[in-house]
Formats: C-alpha cells, sequence, structure tokens
C-alpha cells in the first residue's frame, strides 16, 4: 500500500497486520481520484472518512492538499495508526473513535466529501440508514459529493441523490450528489426563451 499522488507519492504504508481492515486497493484509490480530479480542486477541501481503516483514503486527500480531514473509525487500533501516520507525515487529520451511525447524528461540519468504506457484509438498511442520515442533516455541502465504496453484490442506484457508480474488480463507488434536476429544468428553459 501507498500513496499515489501529491506531496506524499511514493510513500508506503506498514499498517499492523492485526488490523481488521479490507483497505480500499491502489488501483481502486487511483481510479477514485481520477473521478475526484474531474469534479473538484481537491486544494482547500473539507474531508470526512468514514470507517476510516489504515486511513489510506485521508492521507491521498492530505496528499493532495485538503485542508480539513476528520477520520472516523470504530476500532481503537485503526485510530492510534491513523494518528501515528499522520504525524509522521505531517498531515492535519483528526482521528475519532466511534460508530459511524452515531458520529453522523451529532456531527455538525459540512463537508465537501464524504467518503465511506463499510464492511462488505453491511445490509442494505444499514447502507440506506448512512445515505439518509448524511442528506437529512445536511453533512455535505451543495456541490458536495458522497462516496460509498461496496461489493458489486451490492446495488443502491435505488436511492435518494444517487448519481452514478463505477466498478474495478469485485469494488464498486457509488456517488451521490444534491439533486440538481430543478437546475437543469431551469436552465434548459433559459435555453429555449
Amino acid at each position: 500500500m501507498r500513496i499515489i499522488s501529491g506531496k506524499l507519492k511514493g510513500r508506503r504504508l506498514n499498517p499492523p497486520k492485526k488490523l481488521p481492515v479490507r483497505p480500499t486497493s491502489d488501483m481502486c484509490k487511483e481510479a477514485l481520484f481520477n473521478i475526484l480530479n474531474n469534479h473538484f480542486n481537491l486544494n482547500e477541501l473539507q474531508v470526512l472518512d468514514l470507517f476510516a481503516g489504515t486511513g489510506s483514503v485521508s492521507y491521498e486527500f492530505g496528499s493532495r492538499g485538503a485542508t480539513l480531514i476528520n477520520s472516523v473509525d470504530g476500532d481503537m487500533g485503526c485510530v492510534n495508526y491513523i494518528k501515528k501516520t499522520a504525524k509522521e507525515f505531517d498531515l492535519e487529520i483528526n482521528a475519532y473513535k466511534s460508530d459511524v451511525i452515531a458520529f453522523l447524528e451529532k456531527h455538525q461540519t459540512s463537508y465537501d466529501i464524504i467518503f465511506a468504506d463499510p464492511p462488505y457484509d453491511f445490509t442494505l438498511e444499514q447502507f440506506e440508514e448512512i445515505v439518509r442520515i448524511i442528506f437529512e442533516r445536511n453533512l455535505l455541502d451543495e456541490e458536495g459529493m458522497f462516496i460509498l465504496e461496496h461489493s458489486k453484490f451490492t446495488k443502491l442506484h435505488h436511492l435518494t441523490n444517487f448519481s452514478f457508480e463505477k466498478s474495478y474488480g469485485g469494488s464498486v463507488f457509488s456517488f451521490f450528489e444534491f439533486n440538481n434536476e430543478e437546475e437543469q429544468e431551469e436552465e434548459s428553459i433559459g435555453e429555449e426563451e
């Protein structure tokens, strides 16, 4: 595992073997950040990394200049590893040990990007709950994007605010954004006049 781009490009990550994680592969991370580069200037972003695990996605955002990165995981070993690695890499990453749903229900900050990589055995109801809380509580900026990583056997395109998905091997990224249908309708009406 390594950092793919930015000021820390090429730095290797060596998390303890005992951490209960399934890290996002380097190939998937590269594909994800290629998509995000087309939608955002990654400098100055505020990012929330849920089920952060080893923190590899958080480090990618930090390497590319994100100014606020909050990482949340339920495992203390993961949180300690993120804190230690962020310090080594001189990155401003806040790591929190918390159940993700409990964190989202209490949290107030709005983010440009929220990334979540829950366990692959998550139920459809659990995925639905995360999406619902993020949009109901306005934790995502109006122009922001929420990305959920999941197994190819999980289908999320029926959920509110679903935008598009991209598959990479057995992994899928589902992207959620605030619905812009009204804006698109207004633009098309303006073009007709």
